[in-house]
Order: C-alpha cells, then sequence, then structure tokens
C-alpha cells in the first residue's frame, strides 16, 4: 500500500525526527557568490565551509531531503540520490516523473554508504537538506565538492529559499532558481487571494506515528498553511519543543491541545485507520465538528516533502479539501 511505503520511509528515527526535514518559514537567500549568468567558478557559503565549483558539473549525486527533485527540476541529471519517501522507481513523486532520462542509483538515506557514493564518481554532492552531521559532510567532501547545510541549517532545517538558491548556484543556473521560488510565490499569492477568509484561522499540522502523537511548529508543513493565510495553533507554540526545533510531543491523554480551527495530520508508520478510528482523536472538537483532514499517499508526500514542483502539486490538491471541510 502506498501509505505503508510512505509512512515507513518517514521514519526511521524517533517521533518526527526525520519526517519533518523541516524549513524555516522565514527562508532566506544563499550568500553565494553565483554570478547572474551562471559562470564558473562558483563559490557557495555552507555551514561547514566555502565550497567552490571549478566548472558545471556533470556527475551530481544528490542526497539531501528534496535535493535530487530540485535538480531535476533545473536540469541537472543526478547519477545517484536518496530516495527518502520511498517512491519507488526513480525517487521522484508524481510531480518530478518522466524528468530523468536515466533512471539514478538509489542510495541510502540515514545509512548511506560512502563507497556506493565514490563509485559514482561524481563531481558535485548536494546534501543541502540533510542532518548537518560534520562527520557525514567531511566523508562526502572527500569524495567531491559537496554542497551542505546552510548556517542553522542541521537537523534538515535548511530554509526552502536557500535550498533552492544554494542547488541553482551550484549548477550554474541561478536565474531559473529564482524563477522557481518566484513562481511557487506567485502560486500561493494566488490561492491565499481566493480565500481571505482563512486569513488568521488556526491552524495544527499533526501527525501519528508508532511513537504516539506529535505535532509541528516553524516546519515546512505549518510554512505552507501560513503562507494560506492560517496561523499556527498558539496551544501549540507555547509547547516545550523536542530537540530537533520543529516538533511537540502530544500524549493520548492530552489530544484536545490539536484542537484549532483546522487541523492537518497524516500517519507515519501506521495505518490511516489508527488516527481516523482513533476514540480520542475523534473527541478532538475541530474533528467531531468536521474540520480536520487527514492525508495519505502522494498528497502527503506532496505536503512533507516541500520542494517547489510537490508544493505545486499540493496546491492543486490540498485547498479544496480544505474549501470541503470549512465551507
Amino acid at each position: 500500500m502506498r501509505s505503508a511505503r510512505l509512512s515507513a520511509a518517514l521514519l526511521a528515527v524517533p517521533l518526527l525526527a526525520l519526517a519533518a526535514c523541516s524549513t524555516a518559514a522565514d527562508a532566506s537567500s544563499s550568500d553565494g557568490a553565483a554570478p547572474a549568468d551562471g559562470a564558473y567558478p562558483v563559490t557557495i557559503d555552507t555551514a561547514f565551509d566555502e565550497v567552490t565549483i571549478e566548472e558545471k558539473p556533470e556527475r551530481v549525486v544528490a542526497l539531501g531531503w528534496g535535493d535530487a527533485e530540485i535538480a531535476l527540476a533545473l536540469g541537472a541529471q543526478p547519477v545517484g540520490a536518496s530516495d527518502w519517501l520511498a517512491f519507488g522507481g526513480e525517487g521522484v513523486g508524481p510531480w518530478s516523473e518522466g524528468l530523468y532520462d536515466e533512471a539514478p542509483e538509489i542510495l541510502g538515506t540515514l545509512e548511506l554508504s560512502y563507497e556506493a557514493v565514490a563509485a559514482l564518481e561524481p563531481d558535485l554532492i548536494l546534501d543541502v537538506r540533510s542532518s548537518g552531521d560534520a562527520e557525514r559532510y567531511e566523508r562526502l567532501s572527500s569524495i567531491a565538492p559537496t554542497v551542505g547545510v546552510s548556517e542553522g541549517g542541521e537537523s534538515y532545517r535548511t530554509p526552502r529559499d536557500e535550498q533552492v538558491t544554494m542547488i541553482a548556484e551550484a549548477l550554474g543556473e541561478p536565474d531559473e532558481g529564482a524563477k522557481m521560488l518566484a513562481d511557487l510565490e506567485a502560486a500561493f499569492k494566488k490561492v491565499s487571494a481566493a480565500h481571505p477568509e482563512w486569513k488568521g484561522r488556526t491552524i495544527t499540522a499533526a501527525t501519528r506515528s508508532s511513537e504516539g502523537w506529535g505535532a509541528y511548529v516553524n516546519d515546512a508543513r505549518t510554512e505552507f498553511m501560513e503562507r494560506l493565510g492560517f496561523v499556527s495553533s498558539p496551544t501549540i507554540t507555547e509547547l516545550p519543543v523536542e530537540a530537533n526545533g520543529w516538533s511537540v510531543s502530544i500524549s493520548e491523554e492530552q489530544l484536545d491541545l490539536l484542537d484549532a480551527d483546522l487541523i492537518v495530520a497524516f500517519p507515519i508508520w501506521i495505518d490511516v485507520e489508527q488516527i481516523t478510528e482513533d476514540a480520542g482523536w475523534k473527541q478532538i472538537p475541530a474533528v467531531a465538528d468536521g474540520r480536520s483532514i487527514v492525508l495519505t499517499d502522494d498528497l502527503s508526500a506532496a505536503y512533507s516533502l516541500g520542494t517547489p514542483a510537490s508544493w505545486q502539486y499540493a496546491l492543486e490538491e490540498l485547498p479544496p479539501r480544505i474549501e470541503d471541510v470549512l465551507s
């Protein structure tokens, strides 16, 4: 089942620790020095050091959360990529299907074989939205120039705009990267302008895994909803945040903390019925009133992945469901 495959891929670490692969809401541009015409050499600032790429890369390995999809959209053809959401095949969602001329070698995510990376003889490694682990970066950098996380981007928190900008600069396509972000911003503005009634209404971005319930703060999912005019539930944002910086845990006895004008949830590692048929879930006022949405399959993946292409897909699929429950 697609949802089961997605759920298993999302959690290889404790509750929410990988599933969020958070993107900060206040994303800003990279400080990289790529000229407007994409000329080389180009130097890109990362949390570890400045990375200089001497010429346009031909053999790209994309390892970070969503890095491969962004590289593909910018015209690159990664020879190796990590399939974080277990899409299978070429390792990308339906919004990016058909972009590969030849399927990449699918590499590990948390348990990465550096030997397999080296065997691909890359001239550029993208690990932009990743853990920010120094040892991982050092080992990758010993193989090829590696664009790692941005400053403050550890624990999968490289902001989306920085992720796109850094990858675009590395690939010599800064203008295309800027256009990608502008198109995404325009798409959000179009939907939010069509729904002024959403402005200021509270949202909880919730999940349940085999380890329990939780909610997201300062994450890609909350950013998605905030761009539509919603505001994150103060009840959630005032709770103690986990060490990852972008999630909170909710006990079975306190599920009412998830209540908001709208709840958008999805399962991790479990069947969707373990949310929808849960007695405590059903008693949350928003759920009882029909103001909740539980995402599965491709829409859940698109909402969670947070690349420009996946969010364009989510902007087509999710707003009609919000209209239905808030009408």
